[in-house]
């Protein structure tokens, strides 16, 4: 903004203060919503207004455009998304409503009062005898036509991002239904909605590394959570069969299009489950959320169309590497015979350090891309998966698949494991691990084996991370598009 239009603005207010009105007022008085004005009569014509004149109402929103007509004045105002077109005939308004109408600016809030009429081009519009200032913009709005350009100033100033841009609008409101309809799935089926803590003694839960801070009262060094399973399953082991929480997890670690170190999960668990009731239930949630929020089954994302209904694949990881790769994980049971055999195929290893790490990197690179349909990939290796039950099968897996849409992870689920003995060595050998420098090792947690060793019934674990099915949902390019505040570096 120049300094001049600021300095503009600045006496257009003084101004408005000095006619005696209130332009900050703390109450605006009876209005009907705009969405309410089209819906009650946008079916009527204007010979039917005419011949039955709708009683005078009064109406309020932020003007987007103001166009003026000699001794006519036109103003478009916004209220929660929906739009009406409000008219000003000078001669018919009293000297303080002129003299309102001359001072204010896009981008204010006003409050109108007069008839609902059609004009000549059958635009549907209110004809306003009296005016008032409720809210005085300083600033002016983003230019219509080229809206907020910068992509970082979107994020920045979400606020005008949303005023100008319908598409951020919308993957607001989607993000909002996908939520409650996730819900409502979950009631249905008999879990009860929990809060766990944010702040915790231990992180746990997850392979990642946490954020840290410090408890004045306490004198105590905490972590913001990585994860909320190891307290929904104490509130199994307590008698609480079926929960479930919807709240933001915390990791500290890199920025990509579809990873935010801030990020929303949906847990739940359900006592005398396994990871294949798991996949029912998630299977039939997306199902549920999908059609709950567009209306269908079949979405589109990218150059692709994807379909949520029926019955979705299933695959494990290893026959998954060996279709796509020719390589047989198992049949190279340690890490340096599957390094050997990557080299031999001319395959980048990355920098895993195990054996496991190294089946999760060539899943990563040459599988995950191509799942572009909903797919559960299962039968995961057991020293990335701490806290599922091994595969009665292979004691090298374990009973855990993730829903992958997209060519995107989009949850994870357990059979969850509940031998406390098994638990504590899985989590020593993470402790070892963390010893040895992976610093997204799981800590061992003293209080949770307590838990477990008073009996924990069996029970199937699912979290789906509600930011990247609203990409999918939305058809968004990147994570930050569907965070309505994502984290930015401060500006220099």
């Amino acid at each position: 903004m120049s300094e001049a239009e600021r300095k503009a603005r600045a006496e257009r207010l003084a101004a408005l203060r000095a006619t005696g009105a209130d332009p900050y007022p703390a109450s605006v008085g009876p209005l009907v919503r705009l969405a309410d004005v089209r819906a009650r009569w946008d079916a009527l014509d204007a010979a039917a207004l005419e011949a039955d004149p709708p009683p005078a109402i009064a109406v309020a929103g932020r003007v987007m455009a103001i166009r003026s007509f000699g001794k006519l004045v036109f103003m478009t105002l916004r209220e929660d998304g929906a739009s009406l077109q409000v008219s000003f005939r000078k001669p018919e308004l009293a000297p303080a409503a002129l003299e309102t109408l001359g001072l204010v600016d896009v981008g204010d809030f006003v409050r109108a009062e007069g008839v609902v009429w059609r004009t000549r081009t059958g635009e549907l519009t209110v004809g306003a005898t009296s005016l008032r200032v409720v809210s005085k913009s300083l600033h002016p709005m983003p230019e219509k036509w080229h809206g907020l350009v910068d992509v970082e100033a979107r994020y920045r100033q979400r606020y005008l991002d949303l005023l100008v841009n319908e598409e951020a609008r919308r993957i607001a409101v989607t993000r909002s239904r996908v939520i409650t309809a996730m819900r409502a799935f979950l009631d249905g089926r008999g879990f009860l909605e929990v809060e766990t803590p944010v702040l915790q003694p231990l992180y746990g839960g997850a392979h990642a590394r946490p954020f840290s801070t410090h408890y004045e009262a306490y004198d105590q060094d905490v972590f913001l959570r990585i994860s909320d399973e190891l307290y929904l399953k104490r509130l199994v082991i307590g008698g609480l069969d079926r929960v479930y929480e919807i709240g933001h997890n915390f990791r500290n670690e890199g920025v990509s299009r579809k990873h935010n170190p801030e990020f929303t999960m949906m847990e739940c668990y359900q006592a005398f489950a396994d990871y294949r009731d798991m996949m029912e239930l998630v299977q039939s949630m997306f199902q549920h959320v999908v059609v709950s929020v567009t209306g269908g089954t079949r979405v589109t994302f990218r150059e692709h169309e994807i379909e949520f209904g029926g019955e979705w694949p299933r695959i494990a990881i290893c026959d998954a590497l060996r279709d796509r790769i020719g390589i047989d994980v198992l049949a190279a049971p340690d890490f340096e015979s599957l390094y050997a055999r990557v080299l031999e195929k001319g395959l980048d290893p990355g920098d895993a350090p195990t054996w496991g790490q190294l089946v999760d990197h060539l899943f990563s690179e040459h599988v995950e891309p191509t799942l572009i349909q909903p797919t559960l990939v299962t039968n995961h290796p057991v020293e990335l998966s701490p806290l599922a039950k091994r595969s009665s099968e292979d004691p090298r897996l374990v009973e855990r698949f993730e829903p992958f849409v997209a060519g995107m992870e989009l949850g994870n689920a357990f059979s969850e494991l509940n031998d406390p003995a098994d638990q504590r060595a899985r989590f020593e050998e993470q402790r070892a691990m963390h010893a040895a420098g992976d610093a997204e090792a799981h800590p061992l947690d003293e209080d949770f084996l307590l838990a477990m060793e008073h009996g924990m019934p069996p029970t199937g674990g699912l979290g789906v991370g509600i930011d990247r099915l609203v990409i999918v949902l939305t058809d968004a390019q990147h994570i930050r598009e569907v965070l309505l505040f994502p984290y930015m570096r401060p500006e220099s």
